[in-house]
Parts: structure tokens; C-alpha cells; sequence
């Protein structure tokens, strides 16, 4: 009985969200196409003005050297603390698994 009211209720919400969208939808009709742009206006020169004129030229481009810029990033900070890491006395590549 129990198992069967559970399923009952999983599938009304499952329909009641599945639905709800159109419920809700506004009296207009669908939406066009959005175009979603940086504002270059502001922006002078250097790299910000380069990254906005990327961005609005062409996001995959834009993508790929954000991602890149990340790692590398994400790299030199890593290296970074493991040489403070090291000078202070702490070696983690010696380290003993004690969870094991």
C-alpha cells in the first residue's frame, strides 16, 4: 500500500513539473532568440578590451582561452604553494596513506 502511494506520489510530481512551464507561461508567445553581448562602451584598451571584444566576436574562442588561462593559472598557484610548502617543511610527496 505504502509502496504504491509513494509511486502514485512520484508520478503526480513528476507530471506536475513536467507541466508546470506551461502552466506558468506568460500570454505571449515564445521567445526570440537572445543575443547576450558585452557592454564595450566603457572599456578603454589592454586586456579588458581585448577579452570583451573575444567575448562578443566569438564565445567558443572566448571559451577556450578563458579555460586555458584558468589551468595555467590554477598550475603556477599550485607550484607556488608547493615551494612554500616545501621551504616551511612540509613534504607531501612523502606523505604515508593513513586512511588505508
Amino acid at each position: 500500500m505504502r509502496k504504491r502511494l509513494l509511486t502514485l506520489l512520484t508520478l503526480g510530481a513528476t507530471v506536475f513539473t513536467v507541466f508546470l512551464p506551461e502552466l506558468v507561461r506568460a500570454a505571449g508567445g515564445s521567445a526570440e532568440m537572445l543575443i547576450v553581448v558585452a557592454d564595450s562602451r566603457r572599456v578603454d584598451s589592454g586586456w579588458a578590451r581585448y577579452f570583451v571584444d573575444s567575448y562578443n566576436t566569438n564565445p567558443l574562442w572566448f571559451g577556450l582561452e578563458v579555460t586555458v588561462i584558468t589551468a595555467f593559472l590554477g598550475v603556477t598557484l599550485g607550484l607556488i604553494t608547493d615551494q612554500i610548502m616545501k621551504r616551511i617543511g612540509i613534504d607531501l610527496t612523502s606523505r604515508k596513506i593513513v586512511e588505508h
